[in-house]
């Protein structure tokens, strides 16, 4: 289907284009791209609210600098669609985030307009003060923005740049586009110092009028940019009756401002080019605007899928019987189930309580479950104090977002061999989102660290029962699960303690062992099936853990098969494979032992089906495996 942009938008390929235009067509501008990314994403599915919020910002950004000699770093990336529509994108973004189409995020390797690469939260400021030291270095003149939502700035990288950015003196400005909302809506202290900035009426109704005044003592000679500074910050503590955050980290902050109102954008962006140094414009926003049950239902309307732009009913696919559930949601029903019964159970998030569903916790049992903001290294390290105390935290973190937090499962939670759970969803290839958000190498990252446990389900009552085992254990635990659907629509079975570092035998055979790890084993469990009705006899071994292995289970595979296949949704380098090779090593085994999983080389963004395919790992690929070393093992050369 062809989506028709409107008539200005039709004639922008580039910024220079969009300089072309008086400054009161703009309006226009704002509402055809905004139009324009409901209908590509109402066909073809994506992010949506985020864009929508920003559409009159990306428009004054690009009108005012001069992209991309100026470098615009946009945080996380989920608004910047507009921003890729306007910069020679439009023809392609019905491929946004399709397998080798564009990526639902900015990406260096797509456009020159896009600076710097992003998916995780909080990286702008630090990238864009980089880029502006580094224009410094090398004597060159131009501008340097971070656009950061308020929920990233909750992230703890984010006030980090900022103090630096406070002693810096780079030409750089930051863009705080506060909505209130990251996916759920913010928490925290960060989101009441904004909320008073925003609603102070004392402070807005007198803003105006202190920025005419600091025009005329510009007027003063050169000692006027002091005198005006002074002026500036002794009105504002003032009428707020509390220092400025941000102007106590020494930068100067403007706003706040109505975020849809371009011309006025425009007119600000153009007097903050010529002020020098590191400065933070504060734009108030509403996430789906233009859009209204984007605008009432901000989470639902984060990533709603494809829909019909006219009525909003989001398509959704009808079964003819009951379907499993996504194993973010068997997590969260089972945790409130163990936490009904065991009062020490507490449930962490950083920011993603729908995500990981640790909201049906925070509904049912509000005291015991804890939505710190976008802050894994906080999530860990107070999951470690709670289990200091006796209790029994779950801490929830996709497992790329886990990476975010290293230091603080070495530091804080093995070194002291804490019972911290650490249920990591999106583990493996995480489908459209692409290589920020694939979840590949906390097996590697975790298996190495003394005291973890390093586990995955291969289905729901796997989960659960990995999820009851885990409360029972005295010591850092890891459990990871995939994106999506699990494979038992009648999943609520009897909870069962599992023997720590055992695996199960799941197909008999003799010809051949695949040894799987995780939801993975059901692709070779289907493909050994298929290949019994070939006449070859593979056996399928569901190991569960990674560390510790079932090296009873091992001694007794290896010393009946000489050929081993070993699958798993992580990466091959020093993960579950690897942890097989070095067994087989250490135990003087001449097996052949062929690996399957993620290569070494970053992933692309694409269905998660068409990218097991590419990795090789599939029903399909696991059955050439087999049939492959089976050939060699028969080869009368043997």
């Amino acid at each position: 289907m062809e989506i028709i942009p409107g008539p200005l938008l039709a004639e922008i390929n580039s910024p220079g284009d969009l300089k072309k235009l008086d400054q009161r067509q703009l309006a226009q501008v704002c509402e055809e791209l905004r139009n324009f990314i409901i209908d590509n994403v109402s066909v073809y599915g994506g992010h949506f609210g985020a864009s929508l919020g920003v559409a009159e910002l990306t428009v004054a950004l690009h009108y005012v600098f001069n992209t991309p000699e100026d470098q615009l770093v946009w945080d996380v990336g989920h608004q910047a669609y507009g921003h890729k529509i306007l910069t020679g994108r439009k023809d392609r973004f019905h491929t946004n985030r399709k397998y080798k189409g564009l990526s639902g995020f900015p990406k260096r390797s797509e456009s020159e307009y896009d600076t710097f690469g992003v998916g995780h939260s909080s990286t702008s400021i630090s990238a864009a003060l980089g880029m502006a030291e580094a224009s410094k270095q090398k004597n060159e003149d131009k501008q340097h923005i971070a656009v950061i939502g308020d929920g990233a700035m909750t992230g703890g990288l984010a006030f980090e740049a900022m103090n630096h950015a406070g002693v810096s003196n780079s030409n750089l400005l930051i863009i705080l586009n506060d909505n209130c909302m990251s996916i759920d809506p913010n928490v925290g202290a960060l989101k009441d110092y904004l909320t008073d900035i925003t609603t102070s009426h004392t402070y807005n109704r007198f803003r105006d009028e202190i920025w005419k005044l600091l025009g005329k003592i510009s007027k003063f000679g050169p000692n006027a940019q002091e005198i005006a500074a002074k002026v500036e910050n002794s009105i504002k503590s003032l009428l707020l009756k509390q220092s400025n955050l941000f102007e106590s980290l020494n930068l100067r902050y403007f706003g706040p401002i109505d975020g849809h109102d371009v011309n006025h954008l425009v007119d600000v962006l153009r007097d903050l080019k010529d002020i020098p140094g590191p400065k933070i414009l504060h734009c108030l926003t509403v996430k789906g605007k233009g859009y209204d049950l984007a605008e009432k239902d901000q989470t639902k309307w984060h990533a709603p899928g494809t829909f019909d732009k006219i009525s909003g009913a989001i398509n959704k696919k009808v079964y003819d019987k009951p379907q499993p559930p996504k194993y973010q949601d068997v997590f969260g029903h089972t945790l409130v189930e163990l936490a009904k019964e065991n009062k020490k159970i507490i449930g962490i998030t950083p920011a993603m309580p729908s995500g990981s569903s640790m909201k049906i916790m925070m509904e049912e049992l509000p005291d015991r479950a804890y939505d710190v903001g976008i802050a894994e290294q906080h999530a860990v390290t107070f999951s470690a104090g709670l289990a200091t105390q006796g209790l029994i935290p779950f801490c929830n973190i996709y497992s790329t977002f886990m990476q975010r937090a290293y230091d603080q499962v070495v530091h804080d939670v093995c070194i002291q061999n804490l019972p911290v759970i650490f249920c990591m969803d999106r583990a493996g290839l995480a489908g459209a989102d692409g290589p920020t958000h694939h979840g590949v190498f906390d097996i590697a990252y975790m298996r190495c660290l003394p005291n973890m446990v390093v586990s995955a389900p291969m289905n729901e009552s796997e989960l659960r029962n990995l999820m009851y085992t885990a409360s029972h254990h005295d010591g850092p635990f890891s459990i990871r699960y995939p994106r999506g659907n699990g494979v038992t629509p009648e999943w609520r079975t009897q909870l069962e303690l599992v023997e720590i570092g055992t695996g199960r035998q799941i197909v008999e055979g003799s010809d051949i062992a695949i040894l799987s790890i995780g939801h993975v084993g059901n692709f070779a469990e289907e493909a050994a099936l298929e290949l019994k009705e070939d006449g070859l006899d593979p056996a399928v071994f569901d190991m569960r853990f990674a560390k510790p292995l079932d090296e009873k289970m091992l001694h007794d595979v290896m010393s009946k098969f000489g050929k081993v296949i070993t699958v798993e949704d992580g990466c091959l380098m020093g993960g579950f494979g690897s942890a097989i090779l070095e067994f087989a090593s250490d135990n003087d085994y001449q097996v052949s032992v062929k690996r399957l999983g993620i290569p070494d080389r970053i992933i692309e963004h694409g269905e998660q089906p068409q990218l097991h395919q590419e990795c090789g790992y599939d029903k399909e690929a696991i059955k050439q495996a087999v049939v492959e070393l089976t050939e060699i093992s028969s080869s009368p050369l043997l």
